[in-house]
């Protein structure tokens, strides 16, 4: 008996083995992280995208900014506590990948913090719910679909470093942007005084790709404070300016905001697994360039300079400080690979979102109407300096709120508006790790214009003069005589109206 029950036993287990081997995920689901072991095309990408709107409805608002050449959309996550609406003192962040189609791993890992943040809010994460409640996320994970889908789809041996790179049309776009540089640049040496802004000042007849269109009237459109551009084809955080002041291809160009950017890519290489740590080579194999030893951060224009770069456009164009990330020696690695890099990369994602939240920070309002004040322009000095202010003011936003990302230091700011006196403070900034900017308000006072003196008019003097002013005011008789004449001589086709486009 009891060997035909282990007989029996036998028989069953060779069974379960044999129907195992041939339906291998018959008896159990699929393991949750398989799919972060692949990428996600455009459908997959879209698909998660509002499976996540539909998870996390009161904290997340679905839209496209535009279309690429081939016609995908240019799909973005919002994160919020009120999506869709710009809060003041909120700092608005973007993240950005995929720029360059072939180099997936950003567009992966932008996917996998979307996830994160949703899941974190349906799970009362305290540090993702407090982030959320404090920040604006906006994630566009592929800025080239068209790239993606290119390379994508190409065997890996055929891939090659190049294929996908650019958009549709074969341009790539971290070229195409209205290069501020040089506008800058131009600036700087006729010693004219303006630094900020320059898009209003940049007029020329280039057309611009659909996906950088796309993205600069994105950037333009809401008050962002802090963005990245993520990248892969090395492991450093590279901060502006990305072109060189004389066209070397190897030159240290400083922006006003040097020690800034600085302080921001030293936040990001520093909490990465291995960006500023010395336990990796380096990724061309040169000394030159073995980042870790400088912290994993570099001055884009002495890697190699960039004209028409997307982190100085920001800067130039905007109040966003933006870096630029290389988050892999391979473009377009193994699937499986995935789950690691998100590992190294999850904690500097998070971290650099906080800097979102140094500096200072606060509301410009009218001191009589308590209404908020917008395009004022917010100076700041070192006070230990003697160089004068920053030459890269902000902005307030129509909210009436600044945001100025500082290091810790002391500070005199100053702040004009047209018509109204400039107002004045000093600051101590700490920057607390996770905390919030220091706020400091302005209630500016309207400038007092004094009417200019009159003298009183007698009843029939003022008559006189406004028939004097009159008559003064009326032509000829011959005068008139004279321009119908002029009139009439003219050809018909100069007596037309001419429209002005």
């Amino acid at each position: 008996m009891a060997g035909r029950q282990f007989s029996v036993i036998c028989l069953i287990l060779t069974f379960a083995t044999i129907v195992q081997c041939l339906f291998p995920f018959s008896s159990s689901s699929p393991k949750k992280d398989d799919e972060w072991t692949h990428y996600h095309n455009q459908d997959a990408l879209e698909a998660k995208f509002g499976e996540l709107a539909q998870k996390c409805p009161k904290h997340t608002r679905l839209y496209t900014i535009g279309k690429s050449v081939e016609g995908r959309d240019l799909i973005v996550i919002e994160f919020s506590s009120h999506p869709g609406t710009h809060e003041a003192l909120k700092p608005e962040v973007k993240y950005i990948g995929n720029m360059h189609g072939n180099e997936a791993v950003g567009r992966e890992l932008l996917i996998k913090l979307a996830d994160t943040l949703c899941n974190g809010l349906v799970n009362k994460d305290s540090e993702i719910v407090k982030l959320i409640n404090s920040t604006n996320i906006h994630i566009l994970p592929s800025m080239n679909p068209d790239g993606f889908e290119l390379a994508y789809n190409t065997a890996k041996e055929d891939r090659g470093w190049l294929i996908g790179r650019s958009n549709a049309h074969g341009i790539d776009l971290n070229r195409n942007f209205p290069d501020l540089d040089s506008l800058f640049y131009y600036f700087e040496n006729m010693q004219v005084p303006r630094y900020d802004h320059l898009l209003e000042l940049f007029n020329d007849k280039h057309k611009y790709e659909p996906e950088v269109y796309a993205v600069g009237q994105w950037t333009i459109s809401l008050p962002f404070v802090l963005s990245a551009n993520l990248h892969e084809g090395d492991l450093v955080a590279n901060y502006p300016f990305d072109a060189s002041r004389t066209g070397s291809q190897q030159q240290y160009s400083k922006s006003p905001d040097d020690k800034t950017f600085r302080y921001l890519a030293e936040s990001y290489a520093s909490n990465h697994a291995h960006m500023a740590k010395n336990d990796h080579a380096p990724c061309d194999g040169t000394a030159s360039n073995a980042f870790a030893r400088q912290g994993g951060v570099t001055n884009g224009a002495k890697w190699y300079s960039v004209s028409g770069g997307m982190q100085d456009f920001n800067y130039l164009a905007t109040n966003a400080f933006e870096i630029t990330l290389e988050l892999s020696c391979e473009k377009f690695p193994d699937g499986k690979l995935l789950p690691q890099l998100w590992e190294d990369n999850k904690k500097s994602l998070f971290e650099f979102i906080w800097q979102a939240h140094i500096g200072i920070k606060g509301l410009i309002t009218d001191v009589n109407t308590h209404k908020p004040i917008a395009n004022a322009v917010v100076w700041v000095r070192n006070a230990t300096s003697t160089n004068g202010p920053i030459r890269h003011p902000v902005t307030s936003w129509f909210t009436g709120d600044y945001f100025r990302l500082l290091t810790p230091g002391s500070y005199e700011v100053a702040v004009e508006a047209d018509g109204y006196e400039t107002g004045t403070a000093t600051v101590n900034v700490t920057n607390a790790k996770r905390g919030q900017a220091q706020i400091l308000n302005f209630a500016l006072a309207p400038l007092q214009i004094e009417p200019l003196p009159q003298q009183p008019q007698e009843p029939q003097q003022l008559e006189e003069i406004e028939n004097n002013q009159v008559e003064s005011d009326m032509l000829s008789q011959a005068e008139l005589d004279e321009l119908e004449q002029v009139i009439s001589n003219m050809p018909d086709e100069e007596q037309q109206p001419v429209l002005v486009n």
